[in-house]
């Protein structure tokens, strides 16, 4: 595929195997087609990667964490699961919110928690809001020991960030589904990774190996979820679609099935 930016014209031409179509620049679908590709040249620059939150880098597109603390205040759980800890930016970002709100708190979990890491977030105004876990999310006593964490009656939102191959987060899928409550979300991140596969520092097996494809196939074996993006609150645009890292990420628990 070719893009072609005219601003002289105005136009957006989009040329797909000798095939021409005209857009006007300004148009909702020359938005989504420049996004798509900023995303793509993003990723390969490392655009997430000068970001921090409250002093602890985050490593996520900004809009992806405007749209979850969209969908955080909106359940207002009282407990956030995330796998992938990192830096601890997210932790800080989602014990902040907790702050916020009034209500809730963070557990963390990652197969090896620097020491670094580890002693930033533990010496960090918002430690009290979270909980750290090491080892492997999908090891079967570790997931029963953060299940031991949650009481029956809590609310409950999961965030995956770990290992992004499909089958480790299909793995974290089944193993933490059933934690998740009624209208709130499990989120597979990262599935921009299917996008990625003919970028400089992407890999091939990306466009079949990745956190959307395992959300994917995980909504087709449990009808109790739907693979959704969040409504968004506040819309004066005609845009419809996130600007993401997260594409096919959001999996809603129905109220029943």
């Amino acid at each position: 595929m070719k893009l072609i930016i005219d601003t002289d014209t105005q136009q957006l031409i989009q040329e797909i195997d000798g095939n021409q179509v005209c857009l006007n620049l300004y148009s909702k679908q020359a938005f989504e087609l420049i996004s798509q590709q900023w995303v793509k040249v993003g990723w390969n620059q490392k655009y997430p990667y000068i970001f921090s939150w409250l002093g602890r880098p985050i490593i996520q597109l900004p809009e992806d964490m405007i749209r979850i603390q969209e969908a955080i205040y909106r359940v207002q759980p009282d407990v956030i699961i995330e796998t992938g800890v990192a830096h601890g930016g997210s932790l800080i970002y989602y014990a902040s919110l907790c702050k916020a709100i009034a209500k809730g708190r963070v557990i963390g979990i990652d197969i090896e928690i620097r020491p670094q890491n580890r002693k930033a977030i533990e010496s960090h105004e918002l430690f009290p809001y979270i909980t750290l876990v090491e080892g492997n999310s999908i090891e079967p006593e570790l997931v029963r020991q953060v299940k031991s964490m949650v009481k029956p009656a809590e609310t409950v939102m999961v965030i995956l960030d770990s290992c992004h191959t499909k089958a480790h987060v299909l793995a974290e899928l089944e193993a933490y589904g059933d934690l998740v409550t009624p209208r709130s979300y499990l989120v597979a991140t990262d599935g921009i990774m299917k996008e990625l596969s003919d970028v400089p520092m992407g890999q091939a097996d990306w466009s079949f190996d990745n956190p959307t494809a395992a959300a994917a196939e995980f909504a087709q074996q449990h009808p109790e979820f739907i693979l959704k993006q969040p409504g968004w609150p506040f819309n004066e645009s005609e845009l419809t679609e996130n600007v993401t890292h997260w594409p096919g990420a959001w999996l809603q628990r129905k109220e029943s099935i």
